[in-house]
């Protein structure tokens, strides 16, 4: 996606800042909201929780994007469709009349093909998820997710040798993965480190094998 071209909607327009601190929440899931919501800086989390209270994390969000779903293009309310949880010091985000909005996309060609394209790659992320729970095991799942923390925030440190620039749990990754047993992720994290694939430097991730972490991606 062209990020450009979100960035200069919002540099054109005077749209008020929202801003939340670590572990805050800015919307939850299933109530209603009147606003789209543009991540200007900081980290967020979305996730959903399910019919027995267990939390599912979907995605990190660290550039400018639109950050909640946008549903039809005529109701002023909508549920909002996750939670998103603030997961750096703070953030700040654009907030946008839902209906404003919509006038805004229909009446601009290119903010047209940002929506489309933030459609598409939704939807591609949400077949590749469905693609690592169902069919990569739990190895696998956990993998991936490493893969994408490296994608998002992996800084080069040595050769071959990266630093998650993000402190993340082990209880977070499985969130990410389905994996509800923090026991299980442990014994895969173990595994990794006796492996030499990765290694913790004050609670910090820093994969030393890519090339073991990208074999058991499903990409």
């Amino acid at each position: 996606m062209n990020h450009d071209i979100l960035s200069e909607y919002v540099s054109a327009n005077d749209f008020p800042v929202v801003t939340r601190g670590k572990r805050k929440y800015l919307t939850y899931e299933g109530l209603e909201d009147s606003y789209v919501y543009i991540l200007k800086n900081g980290i967020i989390k979305t996730s959903i929780i399910s019919r027995d209270g267990r939390e599912f994390n979907l995605a990190y969000i660290n550039k400018m994007d639109i950050v909640s779903l946008l549903k039809d293009e005529y109701s002023q309310f909508a549920n909002a469709p996750f939670n998103i949880r603030v997961e750096s010091d703070r953030a700040e985000l654009y907030r946008i009349d839902r209906v404003r909005f919509w006038k805004d996309v229909n009446g601009n060609a290119d903010l047209q093909i940002y929506v489309k394209d933030y459609y598409r790659t939704r939807l591609l992320e949400s077949i590749k998820k469905m693609q690592q729970m169902l069919m990569n095991g739990k190895l696998g799942a956990i993998c991936t997710q490493l893969y994408e923390l490296y994608k998002l925030f992996g800084v080069e440190i040595e050769k071959d040798a990266f630093l998650i620039d993000f402190l993340v749990s082990n209880e977070e990754i499985g969130h990410f993965c389905g994996i509800n047993s923090a026991s299980s992720v442990n014994r895969i994290f173990q595994q990794l480190k006796a492996e030499g694939v990765i290694a913790m430097k004050r609670r910090y991730i820093i994969i030393k094998k890519l090339d073991v972490i990208q074999e058991n991606v499903i990409f």
